[in-house]
């Protein structure tokens, strides 16, 4: 018998496996009781532009974000978050795929079309383009620095 056929023969799919053991058990579908919680919205019932514009006073620095700073859900999102946490201020985000209504809300709200969207001292800054720009340029270390 040459290796080939002994590895077939090991093989379940063209002969018998090599030990036998009990039956493979099938895994339990997911019930919606089982599934993991989806996050809940930051707003709550509040109207979509009345708890931005409150969350953005109530906050040194806000960070409207896909995913948290420690789990982004996109590479912007990091890049963003990863500046921001470099400048040790508490960062106060907004995960905008838990809430549909913020994620459109803010773009209406600042006139940009994307995620993320960054506020410092109740200023709109920009997403992680102007942000990485401004952190390269210095600009951003005197945003911070105007903090209290």
């Amino acid at each position: 018998m040459g290796l080939v056929d002994r590895i077939k023969r090991r093989l379940p799919i063209f002969g018998q496996p090599e030990t036998q053991g009990p039956p493979a058990r099938a895994r339990p579908m997911p019930t919606p009781e089982s599934d993991p919680p989806e996050e809940q919205s930051a707003r709550g019932n509040k109207p979509v532009h009345e708890f931005i514009e409150q969350y953005v006073k109530e906050n040194q620095v806000v960070l409207f974000m896909k995913g948290s700073p420690s789990s982004p859900q996109c590479g912007f999102s990091a890049t963003a978050a990863g500046i921001l946490a470099g400048y040790g201020k508490p960062i106060a985000h907004v995960n905008v795929l838990a809430d549909p209504d913020v994620r459109e809300g803010v773009k209406q709200v600042t006139s940009w079309p994307t995620i993320p969207q960054v506020f410092i001292g109740g200023e709109f800054i920009g997403g992680s383009d102007i942000l990485k720009a401004m952190h390269e340029s210095g600009a951003l270390k005197e945003a911070f620095a105007r903090l209290p």
